[in-house]
């Protein structure tokens, strides 16, 4: 993390200059500024990001570093951009809104960045995103991915990584293409008021009402609710022949499975966001008898992915943090997609020019470890395709989509054993 030490009067005085130029930003004025022109620096490219390296995301933020850390490492040993070396500038954020904005707001108009990519979670990309186009900069991300973040005009926002509300899609397809006398009538619905869980719910359930699956229940509690047992039982009640939950880890998710193994409860199918998710953790909690036939959506990446670089990236990260491909995270494989994605545009355009690098994501398609990328008019990746994982004989498996799977999908799952 970059500190600064200068003297309080000192420091005064940089803050109200920064503000100013925001201010001039946020009245219309023209910011445009060196970093969002053609010029190439003289020695290396340098690309700011503002991270929560302490706080409440200090893990995720930590994860996010790791993936852009490695991503500058493997472009380096490559060559560079342009033929210069990149150098990444990070500030820690602490996990607080407003440093966030003044971290951008430094990187770009202290710091003389030449590009700027972005943090973790989403309003953080949204504040981020803000100061970034303030000063006619674009603003490449990997972590935000709720609906939020792309309902606030916005066109200098670009997100690599598969939208919250796309998550089930893959699910939704599947069931709706069962022949008639397979296809389950009902659902019930169960989701954390969390963003980014609900939105995945949401989105789900329209696609099955749509295709005439009815719901026998839709239920949101708390996310602060660490035993959602109520909404469980809830879900026993129903009777519905499918489930899908909004679950944000391992242990909202533990309080279903332990329900439904208590009440003997046994739908078709049982899809969670996160819980099953969590490899041995997960086995240990319910047996591993008892993990056969659940369901995780992910967003378009596992260790044995065939997808662009990846083999490159698996040996680069786990060299470089001493981890198994089983322990990276997601918060990695995203950072690093955006960098790949960045390289893209920039070898394309053959320039740091800002506007051009914003047309060329616009326009073009891309390669990245999540599969391909192109963006809409919102700056959503239109292209990333949910994978859908299933636990059969005691591992966690792609079955979809087909060119990625490994078995087709165990349909109804098996009822639930009491070893």
């Amino acid at each position: 993390m970059r500190r600064s030490y200068l003297p309080k009067t000192l420091t005064v005085f940089a803050v109200l200059f920064t503000l100013l130029l925001s201010a001039c930003g946020a009245f219309g004025g023209n910011t445009s500024t060196p970093n969002g022109g053609n010029t190439m620096p003289s020695g290396p490219i340098k690309i700011g990001v503002s991270l929560s390296l302490t706080g409440d995301n200090s893990a995720d933020g930590q994860a996010s570093k790791q993936g852009y850390e490695t991503w500058q490492a493997f472009i380096n040993s490559h060559g560079g951009l342009l033929g210069h070396q990149v150098q990444m500038l990070y500030l820690d954020d602490g996990t607080k809104q407003d440093q966030v904005r003044a971290n951008y707001q430094k990187l770009i108009t202290v710091d003389k960045v030449n590009l700027v990519v972005g943090p973790f979670n989403d309003p953080q990309t949204i504040t981020g995103a803000e100061v970034a186009r303030q000063h006619h900069m674009a603003f490449l991300e990997g972590s935000g991915t709720g609906p939020e973040v792309f309902k606030n005009g916005l066109d200098n926002l670009f997100s690599v990584s598969l939208s919250a509300t796309s998550y089930f899609t893959s699910f939704v397809h599947y069931v709706l293409s069962l022949p008639a006398g397979m296809r389950p009538a009902t659902a019930a619905y169960a989701t954390s008021d969390d963003g980014f869980t609900q939105s995945q719910i949401d989105s789900a359930r329209t696609g099955l009402e749509k295709g005439g699956i009815k719901t026998a229940l839709y239920t949101v509690y708390p996310a602060e609710n660490a035993d959602p047992t109520g909404p469980a039982q809830k879900v026993v009640a129903s009777h519905a022949d499918i489930v899908l939950l909004g679950t944000l880890g391992l242990q909202d998710n533990l309080a279903y499975m332990k329900t439904f193994l208590q009440q003997h409860f046994n739908p078709k199918l049982i899809a969670a966001s996160a819980g099953p998710d969590q490899g041995q953790d997960f086995i240990n909690a319910i047996g591993k008898n008892n993990t056969e036939g659940l369901i995780v959506p992910n967003d378009g990446w596992w260790p044995e992915a065939k997808n662009y670089q990846n083999t490159e990236f698996i040996q680069l990260i786990t060299s470089k943090y001493k981890i198994t491909s089983d322990a990276i995270s997601s918060d990695s494989v995203q950072a690093f997609s955006v960098g790949q994605v960045l390289q893209q545009a920039i070898e394309k355009t053959k320039s740091l020019d800002n506007q051009k690098l914003i047309d060329e994501l616009r326009a073009d398609t891309f390669q990245s470890l999540q599969g391909p990328v192109a963006f809409d008019n919102v700056g959503q990746n239109k292209l990333s395709v949910a994978y859908l994982f299933q636990w059969q004989k005691g591992s966690l498996i792609p079955v979809y989509p087909q060119g990625q799977a490994q078995a087709n999908v165990e349909y109804p799952k098996p009822n639930w054993t009491t070893s």
